[in-house]
């Protein structure tokens, strides 16, 4: 006698690989915890404000590399320790692509800053620093979220605005890209994410 509701071969085939599809792509994926954008976000912000007291000005070359090496190890710190919550090792494949992704335009920025320190072209160096940034993170949103994409372009249009802007501006513009778009895409990263868990 046959089954009442029979399951055909071809439905529960598709079924399997849509599981497998899924299953791929999470893997594939790294999830940027919105805190880490907040504490970048606020390091950012105490680096700018910093800078503009008198007694740091002349010093804000060295408060902005205090202020980068601070927070790149604040954020990957909160993101190893979510990979490890997803069950990701820090060298696994998602996170490798991460750093793939970040890593050349960061470097490009390292050498740059360096050939702009020794030619003395100092102004050039902010714009550098967001422009490139922001490359390095629409590069990053492959493996990330489409949102990461759009907060590289936002560094990138800072980035473009600093080559042109006068001396006076340069911190600021700083500040509201390494302080302030921190600040508010990882707010915003953190709701999505609350949104996507309830």
């Amino acid at each position: 006698m046959p089954p009442a509701n029979p399951i055909g071969l071809d439905t529960h085939a598709d079924a399997t690989l849509r599981y497998i599809r899924a299953s791929m792509e999470a893997a594939s994926v790294v999830t940027v915890p919105g805190s880490a954008g907040v504490t970048m976000g606020m390091v950012g912000i105490l680096a700018a404000v910093a800078v503009s007291t008198p007694a740091l000005r002349q010093e804000w070359l060295l408060v902005w590399l205090t202020a980068a090496l601070l927070a790149a190890g604040a954020g990957g710190l909160i993101m190893a320790r979510q990979a490890a919550r997803q069950g990701f090792t820090l060298f696994g494949a998602p996170l490798r692509k991460l750093l793939l992704c970040l890593a050349p335009a960061l470097f490009g920025g390292a050498i740059l800053t360096w050939v702009h320190l020794a030619a003395g072209n100092l102004h050039a160096i902010p714009g550098t620093w967001l422009l490139l940034y922001g490359c390095a993170l629409v590069s990053a949103s492959a493996p990330t979220a489409r949102i990461v994409a759009v907060l590289g372009a936002l560094f990138i249009l800072l980035g473009l605005l600093a080559f042109a802007a006068p001396e006076r501006f340069l911190n600021p513009l700083l500040g509201i890209g390494f302080g302030g778009l921190h600040l508010v895409f990882g707010v915003l990263i953190g709701r999505q994410a609350s949104a996507r868990e309830a």
